[in-house]
């Protein structure tokens, strides 16, 4: 029986959907494999949750759609799909309590969102310059 865990995760304009079934110990992300994603910064962000439970893709293949946002948002909202799907797969509380005091966003979607822009400026804070004369 093919057992299939879906998950999401979400940062700024970001989303992730990983679909985990059982397989090889594959990661994909758009069908890309990871180990070819081309940024390491952003590929060492998304491979968090598989550095601290070492077995845990052993025999699931990963599979990640993403979209929207830019390259951070999209590796951080990759990420908790990621974690999430290996928690639910596992079911295990050790698994849960190493992810929340390692980083609670792996578990948790980041709701911040950018400031909508204002009137009279170039952005939400900022304002163009006064002239009195």
């Amino acid at each position: 029986m093919v057992k299939i865990v879906n998950t999401s995760g979400k940062r700024k304009t970001a989303i992730a959907r990983a679909t985990l079934k059982t397989g090889k110990g594959r990661v994909r992300i758009n069908s890309v494999p990871l180990d070819l994603f081309p940024n390491e910064m952003v590929r060492m962000k998304i491979s968090e949750p598989l550095l601290l439970v070492p077995k845990a893709i052993d025999g699931i293949d990963v599979s990640i759609d993403v979209h929207g946002g830019g390259i951070m948002g999209q590796a951080e909202a990759i990420r908790t799909a990621l974690a999430r799907g290996i928690l639910k797969w596992h079911n295990d509380p050790q698994i849960k309590e190493m992810y929340l005091t390692y980083d609670r966003t792996l578990l948790v979607n980041d709701s911040r969102q950018k400031e909508s822009k204002k009137p009279h400026g170039r952005g939400a804070r900022k304002k163009f310059q006064k002239s009195y004369r």
